[in-house]
């Protein structure tokens, strides 16, 4: 079995605007994003990003226009994020079991990847992105203040920080 790295995208991998990021233009990545990155791939982690896309149901922007988001993530991070698996639904205009707090996208890729959730972990910025984590078994860490992460395993204030200071401790 191999252990994974779950992480939300906006607020965890690019910097969180306040507003839907669609644009390759608008989605720039987070400090020590890359460094993290890094140090997890050389530890031997799967590293999969899990995203709700809610704006694609509200006609917000098109799925080509998250994949190109995408493909600017992978150009600036080449080789150090294995998958993205995206939620482009939008209660009440759809519903789906793959959209965060939902587990259906994290039980896709820990059947695909293989994956022991125990050795695991989920990373995100607001506690929706850590209750699938939870439900199966994983570790979770939130970033941002502790009062936004009632059940986290720890808190802190950026991906790396989480990688150094509390997954490789």
């Amino acid at each position: 079995m191999n252990k994974a790295i779950f992480l939300d995208r906006d607020g965890v991998i690019n910097v969180e605007r306040g507003e839907y990021t669609f644009r390759p233009e608008d989605f720039t990545i987070e400090k020590g994003v890359k460094e993290a990155l890094e140090i997890l791939k050389e530890k031997g982690y799967t590293t999969v990003v899990i995203t709700n896309q809610a704006g694609i149901a509200k006609a917000i922007y098109t799925k080509e226009d998250v994949e190109a988001c995408h493909a600017k993530m992978h150009e600036q991070l080449p080789g150090l994020i294995d998958d993205v698996f995206y939620a482009p639904y939008y209660p009440p205009l759809s519903e789906s079991l793959g959209r965060k707090p939902g587990s259906l996208l994290f039980e896709r890729a820990l059947a695909l990847y293989h994956v022991d959730p125990q050795q695991s972990w989920m990373v995100g910025d607001n506690d929706r992105d850590l209750v699938p984590a939870r439900k199966l078994g994983m570790h979770t860490i939130g970033i941002g203040v502790a009062e936004k992460f009632p059940s986290a395993d720890a808190c802190v204030s950026s991906l790396l920080e989480a990688v150094t200071n509390v997954i490789m401790k």
